[in-house]
């Protein structure tokens, strides 16, 4: 395969032209078309028109990327964490003066408000700095062992060849959540983004390699047939880890498929998280808290309040004030400056929504606000608030990536964490309380990885993100993300 180089000078990145952004496969660093002659229209959610194709890999190019990341996994691992340290800060530097650049390219294929996106670029920046700093603090153990007949040491080494699945909500922050640690352990991978926003991913391939990234650390390819190349990627024995991003349906395929290799996996699945608002909560904050909770990158995150579980004395003020914000937001097309709430990302989400909230309605949910797509261009869903939701809708069981808040009324404490535990997702939780030892005790019992405790929002570079039950295994982000992608080798010696 050939190669070619592209502009990455800074005039390209500061006149939010979008026309000259990479397209092709990204391998041994070096831009490739795929021998497929294949593409994948990358599309406006807004406008339901196409921006430009991509390359679209076979599997034969998927494990060319491996070979890539393999004849780079020496030289790469043996290069001093500093090094690692430097390229990595250089990564944050260059994104931070770019963050609108990013802002826009994330809005424009993805849909999501460019106030979001402004948000997510920010947020995928700080992984990027964060894992510059934990590069240099790999550090190991020395102890005497109990019997005193010997020292263990203890040293963490990477795991080896990465590769990384990420999902569209979230093209950038998904991104550089898994490179960030990926790098600083010294591991080399195989980035395989969203057919839907690749433009993101491909972007940060060559915001990585101005960085100074070595050719084959990072590879990139976007595919149609994501199971037969990721699958083809994951029987190679050369592939030692799996970080994945996405449904729990899929998490399941790919975990059995990893199984065969024994392949070390991190999967951050789906969720359906509850947000409990007690009587005596601020309501006010509660509300904010509920619209930073549920309409970040419009209802579209994993981490996204799913059912709203309101103690009966704040019922009517809570759903009212929802009501009345919900209902205030601005929805239109994403990159345009006055949007508060953009499109779903794609005709399939939105006739997901449309079906979810029939079949609330069906079992005597009432809408207070929206509850309907409005007749326009674009993947939209009026933002809706839904009450007296029925404890076999839809809308409670199923995770919803929609601005749709179901809202269930409660009256006692053990009812609910009753209802909040009836779920096979657990990633995170809000709860709403002015009585702290109150919120720690919920806290302690709810089944999730993560508690928003009178927040609505818990993502932090610096904090360990992950779930339990059926949302996922391992943890991404904080000094726990870079040990995901290290194996602790322990020597016993004496002296």
């Amino acid at each position: 395969m050939n190669g070619r180089s592209i502009d990455s000078s800074p005039a390209r990145w500061s006149t939010h032209d979008f026309d000259s952004l990479p397209s092709e496969l990204f391998i041994g660093g070096a831009w490739m078309p795929s021998a497929s002659g294949k593409r994948i229209d990358v599309i406006n959610p807004s406008t339901e028109k196409t921006i430009t194709s991509v390359a679209d890999a076979t599997v034969e190019e998927g494990i060319a990327a491996v070979t890539a990341a393999a004849n780079a996994a020496r030289a790469w691992a043996a290069t001093s964490p500093r090094q690692r340290s430097e390229i990595l800060r250089k990564a944050f530097e260059l994104m931070k003066a770019r963050l609108d650049w990013f802002a826009e390219l994330i809005s424009l294929e993805n849909g999501k408000a460019l106030s979001d996106a402004r948000g997510e670029a920010a947020y995928a920046a700080e992984f990027f700095r964060w894992y510059a700093e934990e590069a240099v603090r790999i550090v190991g153990d020395v102890a005497l062992a109990p019997s005193g007949a010997n020292r263990m040491l203890v040293q963490y080494q990477p795991v080896g060849i990465s590769v990384l699945v990420t999902p569209w909500n979230f093209p950038a922050a998904m991104a550089t959540r898994k490179i960030g640690p990926a790098l600083a352990a010294g591991c080399t991978c195989v980035l395989k983004p969203a057919t839907e926003t690749p433009l993101t991913a491909y972007a940060m391939a060559a915001l990585l390699q101005e960085a100074g990234v070595p050719p084959g650390v990072v590879n990139v390819v976007t595919t149609s047939t994501a199971g037969k190349v990721v699958g083809a990627m994951l029987h190679d024995p050369r592939v030692r880890k799996l970080s994945f991003t996405g449904s729990t349906e899929v998490g399941r395929v790919l975990l059995r498929q990893a199984a065969d290799q024994v392949i070390n996996c991190s999967m951050e699945l789906g969720g359906n998280a509850p947000f409990i608002v007690f009587d005596d909560a601020d309501i006010d904050a509660a509300v904010e808290g509920a619209m930073v909770a549920k309409m970040r990158n419009g209802g579209e995150a994993c981490t996204a309040a799913n059912r709203f579980y309101v103690q009966r004395g704040a019922a009517e003020h809570f759903s009212a004030a929802l009501t009345a914000k919900m209902s205030a937001l601005r929805v239109g097309n994403g990159c345009a400056a006055e949007t508060q709430l953009g499109p779903l990302v794609n005709s399939e989400s939105r006739d997901k929504v449309v079906e979810l909230v029939a079949d609330a309605i069906a079992k005597g949910g009432r809408v207070l606000t929206g509850g309907k797509a409005p007749v326009r261009d674009g993947y939209f869903y009026l933002p809706s608030v839904i009450v007296d939701v029925a404890d076999d809708s839809r809308l409670l069981d199923e995770e919803i990536f929609g601005p749709i808040a179901a809202i269930v009324v409660f009256d006692s404490e053990q009812e609910a964490i009753d209802k909040a535990n009836r779920t096979e997702y657990g990633l995170v939780a809000y709860v709403y309380t002015k009585d702290l030892a109150r919120g720690l005790r919920v806290s302690e019992v709810l089944e999730s990885g993560m508690i928003g405790l009178n927040r609505g929002l818990v993502s932090d570079p610096a904090a360990p993100f992950g779930g339990v039950k059926q949302s996922g295994l391992g943890r991404e982000g904080g000094h726990h993300g870079l040990l995901e992608f290290m194996e602790a080798k322990y020597i016993a010696t004496s002296w």
